[in-house]
């Protein structure tokens, strides 16, 4: 099971904000293009840095607590779900407290 430590706490992430989605109705997912317009440039630019970083011999990971399932570059892909998921639970956050605040988003 260790091998499943990283998608593990991916998915306490996941499951410690998306109740804020429901609950607080700060309607994220209802503006999935805001949402995709935000996380994809970041998970692209963090990808390419471990890209870079996996070449140079800077970065390596733990394959004990990995998938395994590695993607060109000998990048795991639980690193890329972390890219995904991080900003998306942040976002979240974000937008919880600004729902609680009461302060309008940009595009209302």
């Amino acid at each position: 099971m260790r091998h499943l430590a990283y998608l593990a706490v991916l998915a306490g992430c996941l499951v410690t904000a998306l109740w804020l989605e429901p609950v607080l109705r700060v309607h994220v997912l209802r503006r999935w293009r805001r949402l995709l317009l935000t996380v994809l440039p970041v998970a692209a630019v963090f990808t390419a840095w471990d890209l870079a970083a996996i070449a140079a011999g800077h970065w390596h990971f733990d394959r004990g607590q990995i998938t395994g399932v590695l993607l060109p570059g000998h990048l795991p892909i639980d690193e890329v779900l972390f890219f995904l998921v991080v900003p998306f639970c942040a976002i979240l956050g974000l937008e919880a407290v600004r729902a609680v605040l009461g302060k309008p988003a940009g595009d209302e």
